[in-house]
């Protein structure tokens, strides 16, 4: 076992040290495409392709009794998957789905029974739960946080998340090929000023130029800016560490890992287990769960998202600046 470790040590300065030929970068750089281009449709498919509802937070009033049949006919909508939990009154549970508690409520109360979703909470699974009217038309489907008329598949903040995540990296190696020589103090101001900038742009273009929703401009400001600084921060520490293989590091977390289980395109309830866990512990599903809050259930914004973001942009921008001085140089020399 110790013998076989000191060989891949061995291989591995033997790999770093060669000499390659242009034609050998070439096919090079076309093998690690290719293999970075066919894990981002692994995950894709896997975590989008086939959404399948696993666990679906629901409120109940009212005793199960009263009403049967539709409760039944509910619960085989969503394939089984619906966890109840009881309250005792539509304006409790109502206020769960406000808080993003429950994405839906089943009111056995009344003498036709009500089903709540919330579409800007999870529009897949507001889609699946509102099958319910083809399953059972006496259940009434009520939507009590529906979509902006310009996003009725709820994908727009997934779009500038995801823009927000490729404009931050591919800047940072545009900058870094295109106007080396920057070093750590004014790469510092820079990456900073960026992160500003740009998510002020992206703002300002999906809210008040194309209005495609009532967006808060400053919250959604700040919650892009800690996004951006996030990803320019990492870019650049990968940059310092690996040099021109940078972009393998952060395609993976950002692009490949980060949308594919960020609950934008598809809710978490529907996403596979591990995605679903790891969903709203990195930048992207905690930014997109933060804009969610800002733009559809303002007043309830959760904390957790957010400090989940921040913690990561200044982890991320302390690691730059650490790695910078320990190595004595800036991602901004090539």
């Amino acid at each position: 076992m110790a013998g076989t470790l000191r060989t891949r040590r061995r291989r591995i300065p033997r790999v770093r040290d060669h000499d390659w030929s242009p034609p050998q970068r070439a096919v090079a750089i076309a093998a690690l495409t290719i293999v970075m281009g066919s894990l981002f449709l692994t995950t894709y498919t896997l975590a989008l392709g086939d959404p399948v509802p696993h666990r679906i937070d629901a409120a109940l009033v009212g005793d199960p009794a009263q009403h049967p049949r539709s409760l039944k006919a509910v619960e085989q909508v969503a394939g089984g998957s619906l966890s109840f939990r009881p309250y005792e009154s539509v304006t409790a549970a109502r206020h769960a789905i406000d808080l993003q508690r429950v994405y839906a409520a089943l009111d056995l109360t009344s003498a036709r029974p009500t089903l709540y979703v919330a579409s800007a909470a999870g529009a897949s699974v507001a889609r699946l739960l509102e099958r319910i009217s083809a399953t059972d038309p006496a259940v009434r489907v009520v939507d009590t946080h529906p979509l902006s008329a310009s996003d009725l598949n709820g994908v727009d903040i997934f779009y500038l998340m995801l823009i927000a995540s490729i404009v931050g990296f591919l800047t940072v190696f545009q900058v870094r090929a295109n106007a080396g020589g920057l070093g750590l103090h004014h790469w510092t101001a820079w990456v900073v000023g960026f992160a500003l900038a740009a998510a002020l742009a992206l703002t300002l273009v999906v809210g008040p130029v194309l209005d495609r929703f009532h967006v808060p401009v400053a919250e959604t400001w700040g919650i892009l800016a800690l996004h951006v600084l996030a990803v320019t921060s990492f870019a650049s520490v990968m940059s310092v560490l690996i040099g021109r293989w940078a972009i393998l590091p952060v395609w993976l977390f950002f692009v490949v890992l980060g949308n594919s289980s960020s609950g934008g395109a598809v809710s978490p309830p529907l996403l596979p287990a591990p995605f679903a866990f790891i969903s709203q512990w990195l930048p992207s599903g905690a930014t997109v769960t933060s804009l969610r809050d800002a733009i559809y259930f303002p007043g309830y914004q959760h904390a957790r998202p957010i400090l989940v973001l921040a913690a990561w942009a200044a982890t991320l921008f302390a690691a730059m600046l650490a790695v910078s001085h320990r190595r004595r140089t800036s991602p901004g020399l090539t």
